[in-house]
């Protein structure tokens, strides 16, 4: 399902003017990394996804559906959104019935439900903490059951805000399978995030925001340039800074693009 963004601007109450004119083209399964420093645009703009924000001036469209003309509900169906803090997002007293809130809301069967349900326990490995309060669990799982209930809805698209925070070697880990999951189910993964090196890692495509506006889209060379870097206030990854400093004229971003460059020197 793709995505279409034309001339998007939002002004918060305070006359904050967030965004200024976004327009962007997502096709159906890509993998795209948002980054930026904070007070960019980057969440104002997925939260227009899924009806959170509507333009001010602009229009978005996900698949057919005007956003303007569709609730949250209606495009939850579309769009699962995983919140930064995944205490804003959890109500249920169990985490089994937190992952099938969403599915019961979409009127499957009960044979259906249960089948999402166990599915996504099982992408998001929390089995054992099944039939466990959500306010139980410590933060970093508390997100993976957030994680969880987005996954058991089946959208075709994902957005995930800062899916990285909090997230010790294991969890990034588990985070990588989840998203080789959604990219084998076709799904479009859209991540806000500060992590560069884990965007220019696992993510195809890149999206770089200052001041409300988009500076640059592409692969991770993108952040070769300097400038680009230095509007958006962003560090550029590790590999590529230490590719630079031995003055190597290719500047790999991921360990497998490193090694091979250093086999050639």
């Amino acid at each position: 399902m793709d995505i279409h963004i034309t001339d998007l601007a939002h002004s918060y109450p305070n006359s904050v003017e967030a965004l200024r004119g976004v327009s962007l083209d997502v096709p159906s399964g890509s993998q795209l990394a948002l980054l930026g420093q904070n007070g960019a645009g980057k969440t104002t703009l997925v939260k227009h996804l899924n009806g959170l924000l509507k333009p001010t001036r602009g229009t978005v469209r996900v698949g057919d559906w005007d956003t303007r003309e569709h609730s949250i509900a209606q495009l939850a169906r579309r769009v699962g959104f995983v919140f930064q803090n995944p205490d804003d997002q959890l109500f249920k007293t169990r985490v089994w019935d937190e992952i099938a809130y969403g599915p019961l809301n979409l009127h499957l069967t009960q044979e259906d439900v249960n089948t999402r349900v166990e599915r996504a326990l099982e992408a998001c490995e929390l089995g054992n903490v099944r039939d466990s309060h959500p306010y139980d669990l410590p933060l970093w799982q508390r997100r993976w059951v957030a994680l969880a209930s987005v996954v058991a809805m089946q959208t075709p698209i994902v957005v995930l805000d800062e899916p990285t925070t909090g997230q010790d070697a294991f969890g990034l880990a588990r985070l990588v399978r989840l998203l080789e999951f959604w990219h084998a189910q076709g799904a479009t993964v859209i991540a806000v995030t500060h992590d560069v090196d884990f965007a220019v890692e696992h993510f195809s495509e890149l999206l770089v925001m200052a001041e409300g506006r988009v500076i640059a889209r592409g692969d991770a060379q993108i952040l070769a340039n300097e400038q680009v870097v230095k509007d958006a206030a962003l560090d550029a990854p590790q590999l590529m800074r230490l590719a630079r400093a031995l003055g190597w004229q290719v500047l790999p971003v991921t360990p497998k693009q490193f090694v091979e460059a250093l086999a050639s020197h």
